[in-house]
Order: C-alpha cells, then structure tokens, then sequence
C-alpha cells in the first residue's frame, strides 16, 4: 500500500520573526514552479503552490512541493527516524534566487534543485552530528530526469553534484510540532537557525507536519 502526502499550504499570511535583526521572512511564491528546468516527468508531479523565502527585500529560496508524497507502509517513528517518507523520493524542487549553503555549510549556487528525502548513514563518520537521521537533499535538476526513488549510493552521489563537493547537499530535519494552519518560519538565536514549518496532508487525511533548517549549519 502507498499512502500519499498532500500538502494543503495555506500562504495569504506571511510570517515574519519578531526577534532583533530577524530579516528572513516566509510567503507565497509570486509564480509558478520552473517547469522549464525541469524533466517533464518531475515538472507534472508539482503543484502551483509554493513557499518564498526571503531575507529583507531580496528572494533567497523558493521551494515547491510535490502533490503527493510517498510513505512507508506501518512505519513507525523511532528515536532516530521520525519521518515516514521513502528513501529517495521525491519530495519537491528548490530553487535558490541567491547564493546559499546546506547544513554542512557548503555552498549552494543560484539555480534550480530537486530535492527528494535521504536518511544519514549509520557508520562512524556521522556519530554525533545530528540527533536523529532525516534529511532533504538537493540534486541538480538537470539530472534529475524521474520520479522514481533512488537508491541510497546514487542518492548520495546525485546530491554531491549539487554542492560541487564529495559530500551531499543536506538540510536537517527537525522533530516537528503538531500541525499548523500556516507555514512559518521561526528563528532559533542560539544556534543562529531559521526553520520553515508546514504541514502535509496525507490521502486518508492524517497530517503530516515538517519542520526543517533552511538557513544556518550544524556544528562538527
């Protein structure tokens, strides 16, 4: 069985974080996803809604999610995996409108990306580096060609090709809160993190909220 995640992203209300020097803000995008990017399988998979990061005046992402999203069957979460997406799948396209970095702090060069969901390694070069192992990764969109999931080594080599690095392209998911009416973007002072909230709806009508770090970077 595949259960499938809509996203019902409510965007007439932009938020904009009330702490001191906060410039980054969360709206709705002014036009539809970059089909012309795009490989025609993956442009058909999106919907016209999308989210529009900004930083002050200037756009700095924009990201469109898939209308349905794939789950496993039964999952349950653990204290390592919270999210019940397939490895691999295909989750939405980023496009960054500005020169911008993962969560390793690797560059990110204006242009388009898809991004599909990826599970960090269990091996001793990750020991430490995040408390549980669910992420987006990015991958050139030029060769992203299918909706199909990708296995883990192609997965991982795809996104490296997206931070010009041997390393993927990775941004951090967080455990998220109950599900909200509206996407928000909140501002972590401590960590210097902005996280983008929203909340999918899956076809039997569960929730399924996300929460991931979109600015800032881990410590290692």
């Amino acid at each position: 069985m595949r259960m499938c995640a809509m996203f019902t992203l409510v965007l007439s209300l932009s938020f904009v974080a009330g702490a001191l020097g906060a410039d980054y803000k969360v709206e709705a995008t002014s036009e539809g996803p970059p089909t012309a990017d795009l490989a025609a399988e993956i442009a058909a998979q999106l919907g016209e809604s999308g989210v529009k990061i900004s930083k002050g005046s200037r756009a700095y992402l924009e990201f469109w999610p898939t209308k349905e999203w794939s789950t496993a069957e039964g999952f349950s979460a653990t204290n390592e995996i919270i999210y019940p997406l397939v490895p691999g799948s295909l989750v939405g396209v980023a496009r960054f409108k500005s020169k911008g970095a993962d969560f390793r702090d690797q560059e990110i060069k204006t242009g388009v990306y898809t991004v599909r969901y990826g599970r960090q390694p269990v091996d001793g070069n990750h020991v430490g580096t995040a408390p549980t192992r669910d992420f987006f990764l990015l991958l050139p969109a030029a060769d992203d060609q299918s909706t199909a999931p990708l296995d883990t080594e192609a997965l991982f080599k795809a996104s490296a090709e997206a931070a010009e690095t041997t390393h993927p392209a990775i941004f951090y998911l967080q455990r998220a809160p109950e599900a909200a009416s509206e996407p928000a973007l909140e501002h972590d002072e401590e960590s210097e993190w902005w996280t983008l909230s929203f909340t999918g709806k899956g076809k039997d009508g569960t929730d399924v909220p996300v929460r991931l770090i979109v600015v800032g970077h881990g410590q290692e």
